[in-house]
């Protein structure tokens, strides 16, 4: 009874101990996965402007329009009036142009939201260049200097968090291979004396192997649902943070913590017990 308690005892510290392993991991996924549509988000908004020629009608502008949004790279295309224009310039400035100019010096333009994966200074000049060819442009803006600074950021922000991740990746795997082997360490010399009595290694290895897989399910479904929780709560204080954690993405963190658990208790049991097998009876009381 005494010896059952102490097993049970090992194996609810090191299913705690795998439980704040895989949070950490959880946690760094979820994070890597947020800041990807933070940063696709972000893309997303910046706009590409076309201004279009003064005697462009509404209808060629919308047949354009119906034009480009079957490219590849368009996200989204906003019409915007002359009108529109100049009511914005009045809201923003607080002056109306016709006052000294006597017309509307604002043409029809097209504001353009390109898809992420196309907010990059390569593919802008190419498409630049592709929509300055269009007979009814004579203009195209957008803030090169302000996108060639994101993508210098985010791109320094990726390697760092791809850095931090390789970094706990190892560190995490250490910390399941030792409590792990911890673990085993205790059934040593019931491993030494089935191995004695001529018992099969893998029938050895059966009942630790069903231990880990257990020990990677529980420590999986803990650290899980306090991870989904945390994410129902954050949404819950904020409903705009729903935007960057999507439900697929929750859930590809799920199954990568359960990956993880499986094939690093799994691993890990194999090893230590192989270790253990393969030891004299003299090193068991090293």
């Amino acid at each position: 009874m005494k010896k059952t308690a102490i097993h049970r005892w090992q194996f609810l510290t090191s299913t705690i101990s795998t439980t704040m392993v895989l949070l950490l991991l959880g946690a760094l996924v979820l994070f890597i996965l947020t800041a990807k549509e933070i940063r696709d988000y972000v893309h997303q908004d910046l706009t590409v402007t076309l201004v279009l020629a003064d005697g462009t009608t509404p209808e060629m502008a919308h047949e354009l329009d119906s034009q480009i949004s079957e490219r590849q790279y368009i996200h989204r295309i906003d019409y915007i009036s002359s009108e529109q224009a100049l009511q914005e310039q009045v809201e923003t400035m607080g002056i109306d142009p016709r006052e000294f100019l006597d017309k509307n010096p604002f043409s029809i333009s097209l504001e353009l939201k390109l898809k992420s994966e196309y907010v990059c200074p390569d593919s802008l000049n190419w498409i630049v260049g592709e929509l300055q060819q269009e007979d009814a442009v004579i203009d195209v803006i957008y803030q090169r200097e302000m996108i060639e600074s994101l993508n210098s950021n985010l791109n320094t922000i990726t390697i760092i968090l791809l850095a931090i991740t390789a970094i706990l990746a190892v560190i995490c795997i250490s910390l399941i291979n030792n409590t792990v082997h911890l673990s085993v360490y205790g059934h040593r010399f019931i491993i030494n004396t089935m191995k004695l009595v001529g018992a099969k290694w893998s029938f050895i290895r059966r009942p630790f192997m069903l231990r880990g897989l257990g020990m990677g399910l529980l420590a999986t479904a803990i650290a899980d649902g306090i991870l989904v929780l945390l994410v129902h709560w954050m949404v819950k204080f904020d409903g705009d943070i729903s935007v960057f954690i999507p439900r697929q993405n929750i859930i590809i963190m799920a199954a990568s913590v359960l990956a993880f658990a499986l094939v690093i208790t799994l691993f890990c049991t194999y090893i230590s017990v192989t270790r253990f097998l393969r030891m004299r009876e003299s090193d068991l009381y090293k």
